[in-house]
């Protein structure tokens, strides 16, 4: 039965069920969404089955929010068109609040299909999507006039043809008030300041629902469109789309109810792009969403999480493990399982940062308790923490339960990227362990290189940590040989079977000396190493990845050390430094991802890395002033 209240009413009942959401209070928050059967309530069901599934990692609940959301899809489209007949009860055209709830909904879809990578289902969203139209129409004028959670400019770069600078459609204005002779320089003489702004701000909640949901839709659609696969990309491209990150990233800071995106996209940002133009710009924005939304939800798991990124992020691994445990402790409200299941799986990677190994293992086969996603990669983790702590004999009870796990979990049918991965290393450590005529049920033996550092967790630990790392693998047989620093550990006497017999192994230590010696700034060494990675790449047997990889951290150095040469240069010679630089990075990127293949591990993960690297260079370049 349709609902008999307001939009505004709806609205308000809508917002109480996010409000519980975000709060940790799940079981509240469905409450709320299953008091009424409008588009606003089923939009929330979706959200919530969604970030269940998302979050969770348990495709089961795709089908669930696929459901409300395409349910509150239809609902929203019957409203739009039912509320052109009636009057305005805002200053924008009659109904535009139902065809934002509709473009949401139809956004959302789109990435829940692409989340189950069902592209298909994500190009047929974004050949219905209507953000264009609607963001022109409700920020006629840009977002140069709204403030964001800090007011550090975005670097300046021109919008893409769906962008706003180049549009001249107006809003509804409620007067049109006579214009001095000085105002037409700035502003136009028939509009007063958009709604929205500090001067005139939303006029009740529908205005609001209409400025924040166009925001966050633009803004979503337009990021996920800028991390797809290449590939993708280029499909969607023949829809006549094009993405502006930089101006999506504005639209989802302008309007921070929105805040959950903005962060989770900083946050693998600093984590998985290597190499940042403004990171400063990205830790101030993304300190100011936690810390607004953290004072509004205090025990939401997931702004506990954003807080202790940042900490991590900004090398203080202690606080973060402090703020994650405090964020599990047994007394705090649950009702949101999946939420508090990454403050684990967050742990856990960052007491793996640490060299805390009986921690780590700990975290990770508690997670297997708390969610479905792939034991077979947490037993593996696990099993790497143990062999760290020549505990060989956990290590191989755990290596002999993942077979079983593997046929467990699939993604569209096919086999997990990161338990292909795992399948390739399990038959090459028997192989090893068979060569070496020792017991192929002891495989563990064969290890040389923990499974638990293959990962990405090197580029923001602490100096004594990556020294550590250096130590242990420089000890491994054969002795490193051509490639000076000061850090290596003393050659050992060569014996008879060396620790290192496979191109393989050799070049997977020579990746990971490259990147923790950048880590220390040590660029020289970094580079020799990165370099031998590279080199050693088209000989490997089953390490796929490690040339596309190389050839990744290879750009990610040349960055790094252009920073640290910069600071030392007169601006001219900087800027002609920073063109080379960024050119032959870009080259990097082109090589690493034609090494990227169907038939590489790992290799979508490399792919969204490059995407987040290159939009980095280009906001580089615009930095510097130098063309894009």
């Amino acid at each position: 039965m349709a609902s008999t209240l307001s939009a505004e009413d709806l609205l308000h009942s809508a917002t109480q069920g996010f409000d519980h959401l975000f709060a940790n209070d799940i079981d509240a928050a469905k409450k709320a969404f299953e008091s009424e059967d409008a588009p606003f309530h089923l939009l929330g069901l979706g959200v919530v089955a969604f970030l269940q599934a998302a979050l969770g990692m348990e495709m089961g609940l795709m089908e669930e929010a696929t459901r409300c959301l395409t349910a509150s899809e239809a609902g929203a489209k019957k409203q739009a068109r039912a509320a052109k007949s009636l009057p305005s009860i805002h200053r924008f055209d009659a109904g535009i609040e139902w065809e934002v709830m509709h473009a949401d909904a139809v956004v959302l879809l789109g990435l829940t299909h692409a989340l189950s990578e069902s592209y298909r289902g994500y190009l047929q969203c974004v050949a219905h999507s209507k953000f264009h139209k609607l963001f022109k129409t409700v920020y006629p004028n840009g977002l140069q006039f709204y403030a964001t959670p800090a007011t550090t400019p975005l670097p300046s770069r021109k919008g893409s043809d769906g962008s706003l600078h180049s549009s001249v459609i107006q809003s509804k204005p409620t007067t049109a008030p006579k214009s001095g002779f000085f105002s037409r320089w700035f502003t136009p003489s028939t509009s007063v300041a958009a709604p929205g702004t500090i001067t005139n701000p939303p006029s009740g909640p529908v205005e609001e629902l209409v400025l924040s949901g166009t925001a966050f839709g633009y803004g979503l659609f337009n990021l996920v469109l800028s991390l797809l696969p290449a590939k993708i990309r280029n499909v969607v491209g023949f829809f006549g789309f094009n993405h502006d990150r930089m101006l999506a990233l504005q639209a989802l800071a302008v309007f921070c109810r929105k805040e959950l995106v903005l962060m989770t996209y900083h946050g693998v940002v600093l984590l998985l792009s290597g190499y940042q133009a403004d990171e400063a710009h990205i830790i101030k924005q993304y300190k100011a969403i936690v810390s607004r939304v953290d004072g509004r939800y205090p025990d939401g798991s997931l702004w506990i999480l954003n807080k202790a990124k940042i900490q991590r992020m900004t090398y203080d691994t202690e606080g973060a493990i402090e703020t994650l445990r405090d964020g599990l402790k047994p007394e705090r409200k649950k009702s949101f399982p999946q939420a508090d299941t990454l403050l684990t799986f967050e742990l856990a990677w960052t007491l793996l940062s640490h060299r805390r190994y009986e921690e780590t293992a700990k975290q990770f086969l508690d997670i297997t308790r708390l969610n479905s996603w792939s034991h077979a990669t947490y037993y593996f983790i696990a099993a790497g923490c143990y062999f760290s702590l020549k505990d060989h004999n956990r290590a191989q009870n755990l290596l002999d339960k993942i077979p079983d796990q593997l046929d467990k979990r699939k993604l569209s049918g096919r086999d997990m990227p990161t338990e292909t991965f795992i399948k390739k290393k399990l038959a090459f450590y028997k192989r090893k362990q068979a060569r070496l005529g020792g017991d192929e049920s002891r495989f563990v033996e064969a290890i040389r290189i923990s499974p638990a550092e293959v990962w990405n967790t090197h580029a923001r630990i602490e100096s004594s940590v990556a020294i550590a790392h250096i130590q242990e693998w420089s000890s491994l047989t054969p002795a490193i040989t051509g490639i000076e620093s000061r850090y290596l550990a003393t050659p050992v006497l060569k014996t008879q079977n060396d620790d290192l017999d496979t191109v393989d192994e050799l070049a997977i230590r020579s990746l990971l000396l490259g990147i923790v010696h950048r880590t220390l700034a040590e660029y020289a060494a970094a580079r020799a190493f990165l370099l031998d990675a590279l080199k050693r790449a088209p000989d490997v047997e089953v390490s796929s990845w490690v040339g596309g990889v190389s050839a990744f951290e290879l750009a990610v150095l040349d960055l790094k050390e252009a920073d640290v040469k910069a600071v030392d240069m007169k601006p001219e010679e900087a800027m002609s430094m920073w063109e080379g630089v960024l050119t032959g990075a870009g080259e990097k990127l082109d090589q690493a991802y034609t090494m990227s293949t169907k038939q590489t591990d790992l290799s979508s993960r490399l792919d969204s890395r490059i995407v987040m690297l290159r939009d980095e260079i280009s906001d580089k370049r615009g930095l510097l002033g130098l063309p894009v």
